[in-house]
Protein backbone atom coordinates (compact mmCIF):
# COMPACT_ATOMS: atom_id res chain seq x y z
CA UNK A 1 0.00 0.00 0.00
CA UNK A 2 2.81 2.40 0.82
CA UNK A 3 4.21 1.93 -2.68
CA UNK A 4 1.00 3.27 -4.21
CA UNK A 5 1.58 6.51 -2.34
CA UNK A 6 4.92 6.98 -4.08
CA UNK A 7 3.08 7.98 -7.27
CA UNK A 8 3.87 11.48 -8.45
CA UNK A 9 1.29 14.15 -9.18
CA UNK A 10 0.39 17.48 -7.71
CA UNK A 11 -2.02 16.06 -5.16
CA UNK A 12 -0.21 12.82 -4.38
CA UNK A 13 0.69 12.16 -0.75
CA UNK A 14 4.26 10.93 -0.72
CA UNK A 15 7.31 10.54 1.43
CA UNK A 16 9.37 13.69 1.67
CA UNK A 17 13.06 14.19 2.21
CA UNK A 18 15.18 16.52 4.29
CA UNK A 19 12.93 18.88 6.25
CA UNK A 20 9.70 17.00 5.63
CA UNK A 21 10.81 13.37 5.74
CA UNK A 22 7.87 11.88 7.63
CA UNK A 23 6.25 8.51 7.08
CA UNK A 24 3.13 8.59 4.94
CA UNK A 25 1.10 7.36 7.91
CA UNK A 26 2.19 10.49 9.78
CA UNK A 27 1.82 13.19 7.14
CA UNK A 28 -0.61 13.63 4.29
CA UNK A 29 1.26 15.68 1.80
CA UNK A 30 3.62 17.67 -0.24
CA UNK A 31 1.86 18.45 -3.53
CA UNK A 32 4.01 18.61 -6.63
CA UNK A 33 3.53 19.19 -10.37
CA UNK A 34 1.27 17.44 -12.85
CA UNK A 35 -1.71 18.01 -15.08
CA UNK A 36 -5.10 18.64 -13.53
CA UNK A 37 -6.72 15.45 -14.87
CA UNK A 38 -3.76 13.43 -13.67
CA UNK A 39 -4.15 14.90 -10.20
CA UNK A 40 -7.88 14.31 -10.25
CA UNK A 41 -7.40 10.68 -11.28
CA UNK A 42 -4.77 10.16 -8.62
CA UNK A 43 -6.95 11.72 -5.95
CA UNK A 44 -9.77 9.38 -6.97
CA UNK A 45 -7.49 6.34 -6.83
CA UNK A 46 -6.13 7.33 -3.44
CA UNK A 47 -9.62 7.71 -2.03
CA UNK A 48 -10.06 3.98 -2.62
CA UNK A 49 -6.65 2.69 -1.54
CA UNK A 50 -6.32 4.53 1.75
CA UNK A 51 -8.74 6.59 3.85
CA UNK A 52 -7.75 10.26 3.65
CA UNK A 53 -9.54 11.10 6.89
CA UNK A 54 -7.46 8.58 8.82
CA UNK A 55 -4.27 10.13 7.45
CA UNK A 56 -5.43 13.57 8.56
CA UNK A 57 -6.12 12.40 12.10
CA UNK A 58 -2.61 11.26 12.96
CA UNK A 59 -0.77 12.66 15.97
CA UNK A 60 2.64 13.36 14.40
CA UNK A 61 5.05 15.80 16.00
CA UNK A 62 7.32 18.15 14.10
CA UNK A 63 9.31 21.27 14.94
CA UNK A 64 10.09 24.36 12.88
CA UNK A 65 13.24 26.35 13.50
CA UNK A 66 12.38 29.90 12.44
CA UNK A 67 15.17 32.35 11.70
CA UNK A 68 12.73 35.22 12.13
CA UNK A 69 9.12 35.06 13.33
CA UNK A 70 6.29 37.53 12.72
CA UNK A 71 3.62 35.96 14.91
CA UNK A 72 0.66 38.17 13.96
CA UNK A 73 0.22 39.71 17.42
CA UNK A 74 3.55 41.12 18.61
CA UNK A 75 4.82 44.62 17.83
CA UNK A 76 8.01 43.37 16.21
CA UNK A 77 9.61 40.28 14.75
CA UNK A 78 11.67 37.97 16.93
CA UNK A 79 14.59 35.77 15.96
CA UNK A 80 15.70 32.18 16.51
CA UNK A 81 12.36 30.64 17.47
CA UNK A 82 11.41 26.99 17.88
CA UNK A 83 7.81 26.08 17.01
CA UNK A 84 6.66 22.61 18.04
CA UNK A 85 3.60 21.16 16.33
CA UNK A 86 1.55 18.19 17.48
CA UNK A 87 -1.04 16.93 15.04
CA UNK A 88 -2.79 19.92 13.50
CA UNK A 89 -2.02 22.40 16.29
CA UNK A 90 0.89 24.43 17.60
CA UNK A 91 2.09 22.96 20.90
CA UNK A 92 4.70 25.56 21.87
CA UNK A 93 6.61 28.61 20.64
CA UNK A 94 9.91 29.26 22.41
CA UNK A 95 13.04 31.31 21.91
CA UNK A 96 16.03 29.28 20.79
CA UNK A 97 16.52 25.86 22.27
CA UNK A 98 16.38 22.43 20.75
CA UNK A 99 13.51 20.35 19.50
CA UNK A 100 12.25 17.53 21.73
CA UNK A 101 14.08 14.26 21.29
CA UNK A 102 12.99 12.28 18.28
CA UNK A 103 11.07 15.15 16.71
CA UNK A 104 11.85 16.01 13.11
CA UNK A 105 12.98 19.60 12.56
CA UNK A 106 12.04 21.66 9.51
CA UNK A 107 14.88 24.12 9.06
CA UNK A 108 13.57 27.58 8.23
CA UNK A 109 16.46 29.27 10.00
CA UNK A 110 17.20 31.47 6.99
CA UNK A 111 13.58 32.46 6.42
CA UNK A 112 10.88 34.67 7.90
CA UNK A 113 7.98 32.66 9.29
CA UNK A 114 4.42 34.03 9.51
CA UNK A 115 0.87 32.83 10.17
CA UNK A 116 -0.94 31.47 7.14
CA UNK A 117 -2.55 34.27 5.14
CA UNK A 118 -6.32 34.82 5.06
CA UNK A 119 -8.24 36.30 2.12
CA UNK A 120 -11.70 37.40 3.28
CA UNK A 121 -13.14 38.08 -0.18
CA UNK A 122 -12.71 35.54 -2.97
CA UNK A 123 -14.70 33.85 -5.74
CA UNK A 124 -13.17 30.44 -6.46
CA UNK A 125 -15.89 29.70 -9.02
CA UNK A 126 -15.17 32.85 -11.02
CA UNK A 127 -12.35 33.25 -13.53
CA UNK A 128 -12.21 36.96 -14.37
CA UNK A 129 -13.76 40.43 -14.51
CA UNK A 130 -17.55 40.17 -14.25
CA UNK A 131 -17.99 43.14 -16.61
CA UNK A 132 -16.08 41.37 -19.37
CA UNK A 133 -17.40 38.96 -21.98
CA UNK A 134 -15.82 36.08 -20.12
CA UNK A 135 -18.46 36.38 -17.39
CA UNK A 136 -21.29 35.58 -19.80
CA UNK A 137 -19.21 32.72 -21.18
CA UNK A 138 -18.87 31.21 -17.73
CA UNK A 139 -22.59 31.32 -17.01
CA UNK A 140 -23.77 30.31 -20.49
CA UNK A 141 -21.11 27.87 -21.71
CA UNK A 142 -19.46 26.35 -18.64
CA UNK A 143 -21.33 23.74 -16.64
CA UNK A 144 -21.35 24.01 -12.88
CA UNK A 145 -19.34 20.75 -12.56
CA UNK A 146 -16.67 22.18 -14.87
CA UNK A 147 -16.60 25.43 -12.91
CA UNK A 148 -16.20 23.38 -9.72
CA UNK A 149 -13.15 21.69 -11.22
CA UNK A 150 -11.67 25.10 -12.02
CA UNK A 151 -12.54 26.18 -8.48
CA UNK A 152 -10.49 23.30 -7.10
CA UNK A 153 -7.59 24.52 -9.23
CA UNK A 154 -8.06 28.06 -7.92
CA UNK A 155 -8.13 26.85 -4.34
CA UNK A 156 -4.85 25.05 -4.99
CA UNK A 157 -3.36 28.27 -6.38
CA UNK A 158 -4.47 30.20 -3.29
CA UNK A 159 -2.89 27.64 -0.97
CA UNK A 160 0.37 27.66 -2.93
CA UNK A 161 0.47 31.45 -2.47
CA UNK A 162 0.25 31.02 1.30
CA UNK A 163 -3.48 31.57 1.81
CA UNK A 164 -4.49 28.86 4.24
CA UNK A 165 -8.01 30.26 4.85
CA UNK A 166 -10.48 32.15 2.66
CA UNK A 167 -14.00 33.52 2.86
CA UNK A 168 -15.61 32.89 -0.53
CA UNK A 169 -18.34 35.45 -1.15
CA UNK A 170 -20.71 33.84 -3.67
CA UNK A 171 -20.58 31.46 -6.58
CA UNK A 172 -21.68 33.86 -9.35
CA UNK A 173 -24.36 31.58 -10.75
CA UNK A 174 -22.85 28.24 -9.69
CA UNK A 175 -25.53 27.71 -7.04
CA UNK A 176 -24.10 25.90 -3.99
CA UNK A 177 -20.95 24.50 -5.60
CA UNK A 178 -18.77 26.43 -3.15
CA UNK A 179 -20.11 24.20 -0.38
CA UNK A 180 -18.93 21.16 -2.35
CA UNK A 181 -15.48 22.64 -2.91
CA UNK A 182 -15.23 23.46 0.79
CA UNK A 183 -16.28 19.90 1.68
CA UNK A 184 -13.80 18.32 -0.73
CA UNK A 185 -10.96 20.35 0.78
CA UNK A 186 -12.04 19.61 4.35
CA UNK A 187 -12.20 15.89 3.56
CA UNK A 188 -8.71 15.89 2.05
CA UNK A 189 -9.86 15.09 -1.48
CA UNK A 190 -8.17 18.15 -2.99
CA UNK A 191 -5.68 20.66 -1.56
CA UNK A 192 -6.90 24.12 -0.68
CA UNK A 193 -7.47 26.66 2.08
CA UNK A 194 -9.98 26.35 4.88
CA UNK A 195 -13.18 27.92 3.58
CA UNK A 196 -16.17 29.84 4.79
CA UNK A 197 -18.72 30.27 2.01
CA UNK A 198 -21.66 32.51 1.12
CA UNK A 199 -23.27 30.41 -1.66
CA UNK A 200 -25.63 32.70 -3.65
CA UNK A 201 -25.60 36.46 -3.17
CA UNK A 202 -28.92 38.31 -3.10
CA UNK A 203 -30.37 41.22 -5.07
CA UNK A 204 -33.92 42.34 -5.81
CA UNK A 205 -35.42 41.13 -9.07
CA UNK A 206 -33.70 42.53 -12.15
CA UNK A 207 -30.73 44.13 -10.44
CA UNK A 208 -27.90 41.86 -11.65
CA UNK A 209 -28.83 40.37 -15.04
CA UNK A 210 -26.84 39.21 -18.02
CA UNK A 211 -27.30 42.08 -20.47
CA UNK A 212 -28.11 42.28 -24.16
CA UNK A 213 -30.14 39.09 -24.59
CA UNK A 214 -33.67 38.77 -25.94
CA UNK A 215 -36.40 38.86 -23.30
CA UNK A 216 -37.64 35.62 -24.85
CA UNK A 217 -34.58 33.77 -23.59
CA UNK A 218 -34.33 32.44 -20.06
CA UNK A 219 -30.68 33.04 -19.18
CA UNK A 220 -28.94 32.14 -15.91
CA UNK A 221 -28.37 34.75 -13.23
CA UNK A 222 -25.32 35.36 -11.10
CA UNK A 223 -27.40 35.85 -7.94
CA UNK A 224 -30.56 34.83 -6.14
CA UNK A 225 -33.43 37.26 -6.70
CA UNK A 226 -35.10 38.22 -3.43
CA UNK A 227 -38.14 40.47 -2.98
CA UNK A 228 -40.07 41.59 0.08
CA UNK A 229 -39.49 41.02 3.77
CA UNK A 230 -40.86 37.47 3.76
CA UNK A 231 -38.85 36.62 0.65
CA UNK A 232 -35.70 37.95 2.30
CA UNK A 233 -36.14 35.78 5.38
CA UNK A 234 -36.93 32.73 3.27
CA UNK A 235 -33.83 33.23 1.11
CA UNK A 236 -31.59 33.43 4.17
CA UNK A 237 -33.06 30.21 5.55
CA UNK A 238 -32.69 28.48 2.20
CA UNK A 239 -29.05 29.43 1.79
CA UNK A 240 -28.29 28.37 5.36
CA UNK A 241 -30.03 25.04 4.72
CA UNK A 242 -27.69 24.36 1.81
CA UNK A 243 -24.54 25.21 3.73
CA UNK A 244 -23.95 28.98 3.68
CA UNK A 245 -21.62 30.19 6.45
CA UNK A 246 -22.21 33.82 5.49
CA UNK A 247 -25.03 35.69 3.82
CA UNK A 248 -24.09 38.24 1.17
CA UNK A 249 -26.25 40.79 -0.56
CA UNK A 250 -25.70 43.58 -3.07
CA UNK A 251 -26.53 46.85 -1.35
CA UNK A 252 -26.04 49.11 -4.36
CA UNK A 253 -25.28 49.68 -8.05
CA UNK A 254 -24.94 52.56 -10.59
CA UNK A 255 -22.01 54.37 -9.01
CA UNK A 256 -21.63 58.05 -9.86
CA UNK A 257 -20.12 61.27 -8.57
CA UNK A 258 -22.26 64.28 -7.77
CA UNK A 259 -21.44 67.95 -7.21
CA UNK A 260 -20.50 67.28 -3.58
CA UNK A 261 -17.56 65.20 -4.83
CA UNK A 262 -18.85 62.10 -3.04
CA UNK A 263 -19.24 58.74 -4.77
CA UNK A 264 -22.98 58.01 -4.73
CA UNK A 265 -24.99 54.95 -5.77
CA UNK A 266 -28.47 53.56 -6.27
CA UNK A 267 -29.58 51.44 -3.31
CA UNK A 268 -30.99 48.04 -4.28
CA UNK A 269 -33.13 46.87 -1.36
CA UNK A 270 -35.61 48.82 0.71
CA UNK A 271 -34.50 49.32 4.30
CA UNK A 272 -37.15 46.84 5.42
CA UNK A 273 -35.86 44.15 3.04
CA UNK A 274 -32.20 44.68 3.96
CA UNK A 275 -32.97 44.67 7.68
CA UNK A 276 -34.94 41.44 7.25
CA UNK A 277 -31.93 39.79 5.57
CA UNK A 278 -29.61 40.83 8.38
CA UNK A 279 -32.05 40.13 11.20
CA UNK A 280 -32.85 36.63 9.96
CA UNK A 281 -29.18 35.82 9.36
CA UNK A 282 -28.20 36.97 12.84
CA UNK A 283 -31.16 35.14 14.37
CA UNK A 284 -29.85 31.82 13.04
CA UNK A 285 -26.20 32.59 13.81
CA UNK A 286 -24.94 33.77 10.42
CA UNK A 287 -23.03 36.96 9.67
CA UNK A 288 -23.76 39.25 6.74
CA UNK A 289 -21.47 40.82 4.14
CA UNK A 290 -22.71 43.68 1.98
CA UNK A 291 -21.34 44.60 -1.43
CA UNK A 292 -21.46 48.37 -0.98
CA UNK A 293 -19.40 50.70 -3.16
CA UNK A 294 -21.14 54.09 -3.14
CA UNK A 295 -21.81 56.14 -0.02
CA UNK A 296 -25.57 55.57 -0.30
CA UNK A 297 -25.15 51.81 -0.47
CA UNK A 298 -22.71 51.82 2.44
CA UNK A 299 -25.07 53.92 4.56
CA UNK A 300 -27.98 51.60 3.75
CA UNK A 301 -25.91 48.54 4.69
CA UNK A 302 -24.92 50.12 7.99
CA UNK A 303 -28.56 50.92 8.74
CA UNK A 304 -29.37 47.26 8.12
CA UNK A 305 -26.71 46.15 10.61
CA UNK A 306 -24.28 44.21 8.41
CA UNK A 307 -21.03 42.78 9.76
CA UNK A 308 -18.71 43.66 6.88
CA UNK A 309 -18.60 46.25 4.09
CA UNK A 310 -17.11 44.91 0.86
CA UNK A 311 -15.25 47.32 -1.44
CA UNK A 312 -16.45 50.55 0.22
CA UNK A 313 -14.86 52.95 -2.27
CA UNK A 314 -17.28 55.76 -1.38
CA UNK A 315 -16.71 55.86 2.37
CA UNK A 316 -17.14 59.31 3.90
CA UNK A 317 -15.68 60.54 7.17
CA UNK A 318 -19.04 60.08 8.89
CA UNK A 319 -19.43 56.53 7.59
CA UNK A 320 -15.90 55.62 8.69
CA UNK A 321 -16.59 57.04 12.14
CA UNK A 322 -19.73 54.92 12.40
CA UNK A 323 -17.91 51.77 11.30
CA UNK A 324 -15.12 52.37 13.80
CA UNK A 325 -17.59 52.99 16.61
CA UNK A 326 -19.59 49.84 15.85
CA UNK A 327 -16.63 47.59 15.04
CA UNK A 328 -17.79 46.86 11.49
CA UNK A 329 -15.07 45.50 9.21
CA UNK A 330 -14.02 47.05 5.93
CA UNK A 331 -12.73 44.70 3.22
CA UNK A 332 -11.32 47.09 0.56
CA UNK A 333 -10.43 44.64 -2.27
CA UNK A 334 -7.97 47.15 -3.71
CA UNK A 335 -6.31 44.67 -6.06
CA UNK A 336 -9.41 44.04 -8.13
CA UNK A 337 -10.32 47.73 -8.24
CA UNK A 338 -6.94 48.77 -9.57
CA UNK A 339 -6.86 45.83 -11.98
CA UNK A 340 -10.25 46.37 -13.63
CA UNK A 341 -10.47 50.19 -13.53
CA UNK A 342 -8.63 50.87 -16.82
CA UNK A 343 -10.75 48.39 -18.76
CA UNK A 344 -14.05 49.54 -17.28
CA UNK A 345 -13.18 53.25 -17.75
CA UNK A 346 -16.00 55.68 -16.91
CA UNK A 347 -16.02 56.43 -13.19
CA UNK A 348 -13.93 53.41 -12.24
CA UNK A 349 -10.46 55.01 -12.38
CA UNK A 350 -11.70 57.90 -10.21
CA UNK A 351 -13.35 55.42 -7.83
CA UNK A 352 -10.02 53.65 -7.37
CA UNK A 353 -8.35 56.97 -6.62
CA UNK A 354 -11.03 57.93 -4.07
CA UNK A 355 -10.49 54.62 -2.31
CA UNK A 356 -6.77 55.35 -2.15
CA UNK A 357 -7.52 58.72 -0.52
CA UNK A 358 -9.92 57.15 1.99
CA UNK A 359 -7.63 54.32 3.06
CA UNK A 360 -5.27 56.31 5.35
CA UNK A 361 -8.26 58.11 6.84
CA UNK A 362 -9.81 54.79 7.80
CA UNK A 363 -6.56 53.66 9.40
CA UNK A 364 -6.35 56.85 11.45
CA UNK A 365 -9.99 56.56 12.54
CA UNK A 366 -9.50 52.99 13.73
CA UNK A 367 -11.69 51.18 11.21
CA UNK A 368 -11.05 47.44 11.28
CA UNK A 369 -9.54 46.62 7.88
CA UNK A 370 -9.35 42.96 6.87
CA UNK A 371 -7.50 41.81 3.78
CA UNK A 372 -9.66 40.76 0.86
CA UNK A 373 -8.79 40.68 -2.82
CA UNK A 374 -11.92 39.75 -4.80
CA UNK A 375 -9.82 37.08 -6.51
CA UNK A 376 -11.90 35.65 -9.32
CA UNK A 377 -12.75 39.23 -10.26
CA UNK A 378 -9.26 39.00 -11.72
CA UNK A 379 -7.87 35.81 -13.21
CA UNK A 380 -6.44 33.56 -10.50
CA UNK A 381 -3.61 32.58 -12.86
CA UNK A 382 -2.60 36.19 -13.55
CA UNK A 383 -2.29 37.93 -10.17
CA UNK A 384 -1.02 36.75 -6.80
CA UNK A 385 -3.54 37.54 -4.05
CA UNK A 386 -0.68 38.73 -1.83
CA UNK A 387 -0.47 41.82 -4.05
CA UNK A 388 -3.13 43.22 -1.70
CA UNK A 389 -0.54 43.47 1.10
CA UNK A 390 1.58 45.67 -1.15
CA UNK A 391 -1.30 48.04 -1.85
CA UNK A 392 -2.06 48.39 1.85
CA UNK A 393 1.50 49.53 2.51
CA UNK A 394 1.45 51.87 -0.50
CA UNK A 395 -1.80 53.36 0.79
CA UNK A 396 -0.62 54.02 4.34
CA UNK A 397 -0.26 50.92 6.50
CA UNK A 398 3.01 49.83 8.03
CA UNK A 399 4.15 46.39 6.83
CA UNK A 400 3.22 44.95 10.23
CA UNK A 401 -0.28 46.46 10.04
CA UNK A 402 -0.73 45.04 6.55
CA UNK A 403 0.37 41.58 7.70
CA UNK A 404 -2.10 41.69 10.58
CA UNK A 405 -4.91 42.67 8.22
CA UNK A 406 -4.36 39.37 6.41
CA UNK A 407 -3.76 37.25 9.52
CA UNK A 408 -5.07 38.14 12.98
CA UNK A 409 -7.62 40.78 11.93
CA UNK A 410 -8.95 38.57 9.15
CA UNK A 411 -9.19 35.66 11.59
CA UNK A 412 -11.29 37.80 13.92
CA UNK A 413 -13.60 38.71 11.03
CA UNK A 414 -14.12 35.01 10.35
CA UNK A 415 -14.85 34.33 14.00
CA UNK A 416 -11.77 32.11 14.10
CA UNK A 417 -9.56 34.39 16.18
CA UNK A 418 -9.23 31.69 18.83
CA UNK A 419 -8.14 29.13 16.23
CA UNK A 420 -5.80 30.86 13.77
CA UNK A 421 -4.33 34.16 12.62
CA UNK A 422 -1.37 34.10 15.01
CA UNK A 423 1.45 31.70 15.76
CA UNK A 424 0.96 30.69 19.38
CA UNK A 425 0.28 27.55 21.39
CA UNK A 426 -3.16 26.08 20.86
CA UNK A 427 -3.76 27.59 17.41
CA UNK A 428 -4.04 25.55 14.22
CA UNK A 429 -0.63 25.01 12.66
CA UNK A 430 -1.19 27.23 9.61
CA UNK A 431 2.29 28.57 8.87
CA UNK A 432 4.04 30.12 5.86
CA UNK A 433 7.57 31.33 5.21
CA UNK A 434 9.38 33.65 2.81
CA UNK A 435 13.07 34.03 2.07
CA UNK A 436 13.39 37.74 2.78
CA UNK A 437 12.09 40.21 5.34
CA UNK A 438 8.57 41.49 4.55
CA UNK A 439 8.96 44.24 7.15
CA UNK A 440 11.58 45.72 4.83
CA UNK A 441 9.94 44.74 1.54
CA UNK A 442 6.27 43.76 1.69
CA UNK A 443 6.51 42.31 -1.83
CA UNK A 444 8.28 39.32 -0.26
CA UNK A 445 4.81 38.02 0.62
CA UNK A 446 4.18 37.47 -3.09
CA UNK A 447 6.87 34.80 -3.15
CA UNK A 448 5.94 32.32 -0.43
CA UNK A 449 8.37 29.41 -0.22
CA UNK A 450 6.82 27.26 2.51
CA UNK A 451 3.19 26.44 3.28
CA UNK A 452 1.84 24.36 6.15
CA UNK A 453 -1.87 24.00 6.87
CA UNK A 454 -3.07 22.09 9.89
CA UNK A 455 0.39 20.63 10.48
CA UNK A 456 0.70 19.29 6.92
CA UNK A 457 3.36 20.61 4.57
CA UNK A 458 1.95 21.50 1.16
CA UNK A 459 4.97 23.37 -0.18
CA UNK A 460 8.62 23.62 0.77
CA UNK A 461 11.00 25.35 -1.61
CA UNK A 462 13.47 26.08 1.20
CA UNK A 463 14.94 22.60 1.46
Amino acid sequence: MRQVLQLTGSWAPRRTRDATNLAVSDRLCVFMGGTFMRRLLLASVLSFVIPAVALCQTSHRVAIRAGKLIDGKSEKAVENIMIVIEGDKIASVTAGGSAPAGVEVIDLSKATVLPGFIDTHTHVLLQGDITAEEYDTQLLKQSIPYRAILAARNAHIALSHGFTSIRDLETEGAMYADVDVKTAIANGEVPGPRMQVATRAMTPTGMYPLLGYSWELKVPTGVQYVDGVDGARKAVREQAMYGADWIKYYSDRRYHFESDGVLHSMVNFTDEEAKAIVDEAHRIGKKVAAHAIGSDGIAAALRAGVDTIEHGDGLTDALMDEMARRGIYWVPTITVGVYVAPGRSGNWPKMAEVQRENFPKAIKKGVKIALGTDAGGFDWKVLNEAKEFEYYVQYGMTPLQAIRSGTSTAADLLGWGDKLGTIEAGKWADIVAVSGDPLKDIKELQNVKFVMKGGMVYKNDLR
